[in-house]
């Protein structure tokens, strides 16, 4: 006669109690997927920064500068994207962050690093770093103030636009075959510089209130036109010149409410 018990399972061959009735451990399942439009523009957004680590340290600097501004544009498009098509979730503003933090932090130091801060010894390492730091700082800062802070307005530099502000100089001096061995160091201030915007308490304007769907003044649509135009005569040079007006706007219209307040 068999021993009833040599049929059965052994402890560890015994699917788990939990999984086995998950309506009395868990009544309602967890939802493991993810959306996958806005993520594939921020994936998108996260080769274009790995793509300009790896070009930079190839010394191609022209195609490293601009993946991160086509990193940019992708990084701009996906929470858009999400809130079009109500998509929006945790995980992908985890995603987006993370995504950021290369694209526009460490892709730009490194990149920076290998076209001209290497020159300027451990002074240059160390600006670049500044940059890096104070682009995680910012990101941080941003994750933990959503919601709480007035949306027309970013406080400090926004990442994207620091690191377009340095792979635009990047660019233009490519472009044109500028010799910069005799200006590393004004350069490493200037990228070291850029990490210190972006986590000071100065306003940048965020164009969040800015209804794509609603109309606008013609002159706002010649104006855009114009700039489009000029652009295009020379990107590496106008998107540089771009870029760094608006990075310069933030400290200029900081130094006009201090001078009005100071007068009132």
């Amino acid at each position: 006669m068999n021993d009833p018990q040599v049929n059965k399972p052994e402890p560890s061959e015994q699917s788990d109690p939990e999984q086995a009735c998950p309506d009395q451990t868990d009544p309602k399942p967890r939802s493991r997927g993810i959306y996958l439009l806005p993520n594939l523009f921020t994936t998108g957004a996260l080769f274009c920064g790995f793509y300009a680590v790896v070009a930079g340290m190839n010394g191609v600097f022209d195609n490293a500068a601009i993946a991160i501004f086509v990193a940019m544009v992708l990084d701009g498009l996906d929470g858009r994207v999400a809130r079009l098509t109500n998509t929006q979730s945790a995980f992908g503003a985890e995603y987006d962050s993370l995504s950021d933090m290369v694209s526009f932090g460490v892709a730009p130091a490194l990149v920076t690093f290998s076209w001209a801060l290497s020159g300027a010894g451990k002074f240059g390492w160390f600006c670049a770093f500044i940059y890096v730091a104070g682009a995680a700082l910012r990101l941080a800062r941003f994750n933990t103030q959503i919601g709480s802070v007035d949306k027309r307005y970013f406080i400090g530099l926004p990442s994207p636009a620091a690191a377009a502000s340095v792979a635009g100089l990047v660019w233009a001096c490519v472009e044109f075959d500028v010799d910069v061995s005799g200006f590393v160091f004004p350069i490493a201030i200037y990228v070291a510089l850029m990490g210190v915007l972006m986590v000071s308490n100065v306003l940048y304007y965020s164009f969040k209130d800015v209804d794509p769907k609603g109309k606008i003044p013609f002159m706002i649509l010649l104006v855009i036109v114009l700039t489009i135009g000029v652009i295009s005569i020379s990107p590496p040079i106008f998107l540089w010149l771009l870029l760094l007006g608006y990075t310069l706007s933030g400290p200029v219209l900081w130094l006009l409410r201090k001078r009005k307040s100071l007068s009132s």
